[in-house]
Parts: C-alpha cells; sequence; structure tokens
C-alpha cells in the first residue's frame, strides 16, 4: 500500500531538480507510505515518478518503487495489491519469467511485459492504482481498479500533466491551478461528496474506476494532449450481463456460491506479512467477513469497533457479541465529543477536498485504534449494493403510487411550492412528486441539497450517471436492480471507499474489502430480482451465508449505519467551533455561499425548531477545508 504521484512533462528541469519535485510531491502523502520513499526522473523523456511506501508483503528493499522491468521498457509505482499474485507468479515462471523479490508490483509488471497491459490487469484480483510508464512507446498510463477502491488524480499543470493518490500531491507542483471549481462545489451539496470525474479544482480529474487512461509524450516545448481511456472492466457491463443471464438456481445454492466466492475472497486479503485484523459493527457484512476470516485462521482474530455514548448511535454491544460468538480478539474504543473535536481539524487535510459524510468521523477512529495493534484490517463495505441492503431501496413503491398521478397534474400541485420555505419538508414532498420518471426520483430521494446551484451562486450542476441524459437507463431491470447499480457507480467510490481510503491511510493502515472482490460483484448481478428483496429482507443471500456461522438472533436488528450524534454535537460541544465557522461576515466575505440561507439553518437548528445538522455539516466541512486552505 502506497502514495504514487508522477509528472510528464515537455519541459522537464534538470535531472536533479526534476527527482526533487517529484520526490517533494510524493513526500505529502507520508501517512500513506511510512516505511520507505522512491523517486526517479528521465528529464530526456520528460517523465518522473515518485513513490511513499506502507510495505506490506515483501517487506525488504527489493520490494522498494519506482520499479523496473526487467527489459527496461517499463517504470511503475503501484499502490494496492494484487491477491492472486502467487498464481499470476506460477503462469509466469514456464514462461521464462525470473523474480528477484516476493513482490506482487514485480509480478505485475511481468504480467505486463508477457500479456500486455490491458491483458495483465483483466487478469489481477486485487485493489490498485498505477502509473506506468512505456519508454518504448513513449506513454505514460493510469489504471484504477475496477471498483475504485484506490484512488487516482490527475492535472495539467502549465505544460506537464500530473498525477497522484490525493490532490495534496497535485498542489505541489509549482504550476497546478488551484481555483476552485463552483459546479464541483454544487455537487458537493448535493451529495456530501464530489463524484467523478469532478475535484474541487477546475484543473484537476478523479479518475473513473475500471479505466485505463493513457498519455502520449509531448514534443519538447508541446503541450499534454487529451488521454486515451481504455474502459478494462465496468459497472454497467456486468449489470447488464448479469441481467441477461440470471442464476438459475435456488437460493440456497445462490447461499453456497456466494459463500464460495467470499471465502476465497477473504482468505486472498489474509495474506500479508504483517499483522491483519477486521474491522466488526456486528451488522451483517463486517460480521460475515470476520466469520469467514475466523474459519480460515489457526489463531483469533483481531477485531475493532467504535462504541457512543448515544445509545442510539451505539452498536458495541453488538460487535461484542458477535465477536465472544466467533473468538475473536476484540478491541472497542469510546468515542466522546471531545475526541470528535480533536479529530475535525485534520479532516480537510486528509479528505483534501470538502467532503461531509458524517461517517468519516468514527471511521476514522476505528482506523486509528486498529493500526495500533495491526498494519492491514478487512472492512464489510459494499454488502448493501451488491445484495441490496438500503433501506431507501424500499421507495419503489413510493414511486409506483407517485407514478400513477399524471405528470401534468402533479407539475400543477408543484406551483404551490414556492408558498413552503426552501429546505422545508412540504416543499421537499412537492419536489419529489414532480420528478420526470424513477432516476429523477431517486437522485431527489438522495440529495442532502435539491437546489444546490441556489446555494452557491454561479454554479451550475454538470451531469453525473444519475442524470446522464445519454444513458438508457430503463434498460437495467427492475427498480431495485437500477437503485443498486446507481450507487455502486456513485455512492460506493465517491463516498464510502473514499472515507474508507483517506481514514485508513491516514493512519498509515491497509483496509481491505473483500466483498468487493470484482467476482463476488458479477456474481451478484446475476442474482434475480426474487433473491434481491429489499429491506428489512435485504441482503437475504448474504444473511444465508452468515447464518451458517452466527446465530441469527446476534444480528438480526434494523439497521443502524455508522452516524455521530450531530444534531446534540452541533448544538452543545460543537457549537462554538461551528458558529465561529459558519460566522454571517466570514461567509459574505468568501462569497461562495448564499449566508443569508445557511444562517437560516444556524437560527432554526440552534433555536430547535427543526434539526438541520446534515445540511450544517455540508456547510462546515467546506469550511474548514478553506480554512485549512488558507493555512497550508
Amino acid at each position: 500500500m502506497c502514495g504514487i504521484t508522477g509528472i510528464l512533462t515537455s519541459a522537464p528541469p534538470p535531472a536533479d531538480a526534476f527527482e526533487a519535485r517529484v520526490r517533494a510531491m510524493a513526500d505529502t502523502m507520508v501517512h500513506r507510505g511510512p516505511d520507505d520513499s522512491g523517486a526517479w526522473a528521465d528529464p530526456v523523456a520528460g517523465v518522473a515518478l515518485g513513490q511513499r511506501r506502507l510495505s506490506i508483503i515483501d517487506l525488504s528493499p527489493l520490494g522498494r518503487q519506482p520499479m523496473f522491468s526487467a527489459d527496461g521498457r517499463y517504470a511503475i509505482v503501484f499502490n494496492g495489491e494484487i491477491y492472486n499474485y502467487r498464481v499470476l507468479r506460477a503462469e509466469l515462471e514456464p514462461l521464462g519469467h525470473a523474480f528477484n523479490g516476493q513482490s506482487d508490483t514485480e509480478v505485475l509488471l511481468a504480467a505486463i511485459v508477457e500479456w500486455g497491459l490491458e491483458a495483465a490487469v483483466a487478469r489481477c484480483v486485487g485493489m490498485f492504482a498505477i502509473g506506468l510508464w512505456d519508454a518504448e512507446h513513449r506513454e505514460l498510463h493510469l489504471v484504477r481498479d475496477r471498483l475504485g477502491i484506490k484512488p487516482v488524480y490527475w492535472a495539467r499543470a502549465g505544460r506537464a500533466l500530473v498525477f497522484g493518490s490525493e490532490l495534496k500531491s497535485l498542489r505541489a507542483h509549482p504550476d497546478f491551478d488551484d481555483s476552485l471549481d463552483l459546479d464541483a462545489l454544487a455537487l458537493y451539496f448535493r451529495h456530501n461528496y464530489i463524484p467523478a470525474p469532478y475535484t474541487v479544482y477546475g484543473a484537476a480529474r478523479k479518475q473513473r474506476p475500471g479505466t485505463i487512461l493513457t498519455f502520449a509524450a509531448p514534443e519538447p516545448g508541446g503541450a499534454i494532449g487529451a488521454p486515451r481511456e481504455t474502459v478494462y472492466w465496468s459497472a454497467r457491463a456486468a449489470w447488464d450481463a448479469g441481467r441477461a443471464d440470471p442464476f438459475p438456481g435456488s437460493e440456497a445454492e445462490a447461499a453456497e456460491e456466494v459463500e464460495r466466492l467470499l471465502t476465497d475472497a477473504v482468505g486472498l486479503r489474509m495474506i500479508a506479512d504483517v499483522p491483519l485484523g477486521a474491522f466488526l459493527s456486528g451488522g451483517i457484512d463486517s460480521s460475515t467477513v470476520v466469520a469467514l476470516m475466523q474459519a480460515q485462521s489457526a489463531r483469533p482474530v483481531k477485531t475493532f469497533s467504535i462504541a457512543f455514548a448515544e445509545g442510539e448511535y451505539d452498536e458495541s454491544r453488538h460487535a461484542a457479541a458477535v465477536a465472544a460468538h466467533l473468538g475473536t480478539e476484540h478491541t472497542q474504543l469510546t468515542c466522546t465529543p471531545a475526541d470528535l473535536l480533536a479529530v475535525v481539524p485534520r479532516i480537510p487535510h486528509h479528505w483534501d477536498e470538502p467532503f461531509s459524510d458524517s461517517s468519516q468521523i468514527p471511521t476514522y477512529m476505528v482506523c486509528k485504534l486498529a493500526r495500533e495493534h495491526v498494519t492491514v484490517c478487512l472492512s464489510g463495505d459494499g454488502g448493501d449494493e451488491l445484495f441490496a441492503g438500503y433501506g431507501r431501496y424500499g421507495t419503489a413503491r413510493v414511486w409506483n403510487r407517485i407514478a400513477a398521478i399524471p405528470l401534468a397534474l402533479r407539475r400543477t400541485a408543484a406551483l404551490l411550492g414556492p408558498a413552503f420555505p426552501p429546505g422545508g419538508r412540504l416543499r421537499a414532498r412537492l419536489d419529489t412528486v414532480t420528478a420526470r420518471d424513477f432516476r429523477a426520483f431517486y437522485r431527489h430521494l438522495v440529495s442532502h441539497h435539491k437546489r444546490p446551484a441556489a446555494l452557491v451562486p454561479g454554479s451550475r450542476e454538470p451531469h453525473t450517471a444519475l442524470d446522464d441524459p445519454a444513458d438508457d437507463w430503463r434498460a437495467l431491470g427492475d427498480h431495485t436492480r437500477a437503485m443498486q447499480y446507481w450507487d455502486l457507480v456513485t455512492y460506493l467510490p465517491d463516498d464510502i471507499l473514499t472515507k474508507v481510503d483517506r481514514a485508513s491511510m491516514a493512519s498509515s493502515l491497509e483496509a481491505r474489502v473483500p466483498i468487493l472482490d470484482h467476482r463476488v460483484a458479477e456474481f451478484a448481478a446475476r442474482l434475480p430480482e426474487a433473491m434481491r428483496p429489499v429491506p428489512p429482507e435485504g441482503k437475504r443471500i448474504l444473511r444465508k451465508v452468515l447464518y451458517r456461522h452466527v446465530p441469527r438472533e446476534l444480528v438480526e436488528r434494523p439497521k443502524m449505519g455508522f452516524g455521530v450524534p450531530l444534531a446534540h454535537w452541533l448544538r452543545h460541544e460543537l457549537r462554538d467551533w461551528a458558529g465561529d465557522l459558519l460566522a454571517p461576515a466570514a461567509l459574505r466575505r468568501q462569497g461562495l455561499l448564499d449566508a443569508s440561507q445557511v444562517e437560516f439553518w444556524w437560527s432554526e437548528h440552534q433555536s430547535g425548531r427543526a434539526d438541520r445538522a446534515y445540511y450544517l455539516w455540508d456547510a462546515l466541512m467546506l469550511q474548514a477545508w478553506l480554512d485549512a486552505r488558507g493555512r497550508a
């Protein structure tokens, strides 16, 4: 696990300065790789690569990066893990490839030499972000894993192309333009994250999952051209293939296959040369992962959870019960408002752009706790998207009732909208009623702010997968299947996996997500509608797997999520901190937000007339990020 970065330019500085520049970019991410660092520059080719290393497999110097292929054609920096590297190595050795060490990076390079980049990546089971320089064709390739577990950012900076695992590495380049993108901020206030390919900076982009971007080296003094994008895997293709070839067996047979796939996925992710553990909330997903880990471990698995004094947010007793049943070595930490206050100032540094999923706080804390004991932790993320676990999936029934009313009649009712205050509950219901189709209805349902462009004056929201006019979303199949797909390509990579990556890497902890093995995802796409009931029966196939290892009564309860008591904290322990950041004079001076709207929310919340915690948290995370950026 590492932080990677690099430069491709038509105007490189002298060799020493070029290498120093890319090393400085890599060193902004020392938290991603505290064990070692490496940098390499070729001024003639105009390419430089840098890396910070968190040693997980092959702790020796033979795993150091940048690494070069035996034939000298390729140079690579690699963030992530190829879990099936031993199988690939066994295929490559009879073909004449010799290996100096035991790292998966060396195997990946040999696979690229033997089969070519796209074919090699297609053979990999893992999570990865790759920067690969091809000296023969004078091309820089950027690769992101299939489901977006590991991040890749890129930007043009003057006459250079820069890339990295985090935006801060791009900002370290002297020619990077850090002007804010107001349109991306509108997306942020709709989603509480900025979806790919956008970032908070107009000059920078997030690479989409499952793609290879190829940049040709420019002529001396020339500009970097547009990248060539190759899609080597897509969730849409997997979803379409699954619909065309549904699983024909029974639910018992489906559960058998899911357990087989997950057992292999978990087992592969238990390979490490450092201490390993797992996050355990006591819910379906994390309990399944831990159960399958313990079944393959000769010693108690180390498990970790967070507790809250506020009972409605606390799952710790459930986690402890599952841990006791499975016989894990369980560690728990209670999260207090004082802990929150200590964590909040660090959030802008590690997230690099505004991000306001408040579960970032307990996620950060459980990662920090785990890092005191282990270097690798398995997580249960992905179960809700693949096996239909979110409570909102039941809203298809609501849409069916709404859609039965003619749209013209619904729009007539919406003319009453201006009579209700923006952000009010009645106004929101009217907005939902006038949705033109199910996708618009779902987009509205998952939006924090329903009209974010009004909150960010001068902005205009770009299209995303939730409103792409070129996408034939009706071909996705039933409504639950459509919602799962939309979450899989938006909410999962841009919120959940971003949160887990930043929170874990902030503590130099590697997080692995076995449920998001692409083979599991492809099988889940084949489950027919009858095997994907919505909550409270959601994740039925996954539950059947878990019940073979853990008694039903230990895990059967309403889904809680991983939230924090924001509403209470913003009225008490965090009131002074929040009030300073949201001061109307400061908001008007910045000129980014409608200060009167934020002031109205703050007044409503403090008076107790309404709970505006999540609206306020969105604004607070932007303000905290701007404050940290100003001090950087």
